[in-house]
C-alpha cells in the first residue's frame, strides 16, 4: 500500500496521498486530500533510518563530533547541541532554541546566561555550558 507525496497547486499545500495497491497508484491518479485538486505534483519523500540505541550511542562516541569544540566557538558549541538533540531525537525547546540561535550568531555562553537568568528551570541553575573565553 503505496503512500506518495505531492505538491498541490490549488491549495498550496504539501500533501500525502494513499493508494489501495501498486496497481493503482499514478500521478493522474491522484487527489488531494485537503481540497480534492488534481493539479498536483510529485515529491521526493523524505526517509527516515531507523538506528539501534547502541548505534546511535556509538556514533556519538565518534570524536569528527566534537570537532570545533576545543576552539571554543560559541558557533561549534550551537552545532554540537544541536547534533546530539537530533541523534537522541529529543525536540529542543523554545527556549533552547533561542539559546542556540544566539550561540550560533557567536555571543558567548556567559553573555547568554547573564541574559536569562531564569534558563534551565527552576533555582536559576544556569545553563552549565562551558566557559568560551
Amino acid at each position: 500500500m503505496p503512500i506518495y507525496e505531492y505538491y498541490c497547486f490549488d491549495c498550496r499545500k504539501r500533501v500525502a496521498v494513499f493508494f489501495r495497491s501498486m496497481s493503482t497508484a499514478s500521478d493522474d491518479a491522484a487527489r488531494c486530500p485537503h481540497c480534492e485538486g488534481a493539479h498536483l505534483r510529485r515529491m521526493v519523500s523524505r526517509v527516515a533510518v531507523l538506528k539501534s540505541e547502541d548505534s546511535r550511542m556509538e556514533e556519538m562516541a565518534d570524536p569528527s563530533m566534537m570537532s570545533g569544540l576545543e576552539s571554543e566557538d560559541p558557533r561549534a558549541l550551537a552545532s554540537f547541541m544541536r547534533k546530539m538533540s537530533n541523534e537522541m531525537g529529543e525536540p529542543l525547546d523554545a527556549e533552547m532554541n533561542e539559546v542556540l540561535g544566539r550561540l550560533e550568531s557567536g555571543e558567548s555562553p556567559e553573555a547568554i546566561e547573564q541574559s536569562m537568568p531564569d534558563l534551565g528551570g527552576e533555582g536559576g541553575g544556569g545553563m552549565d555550558l562551558p566557559p568560551m573565553e
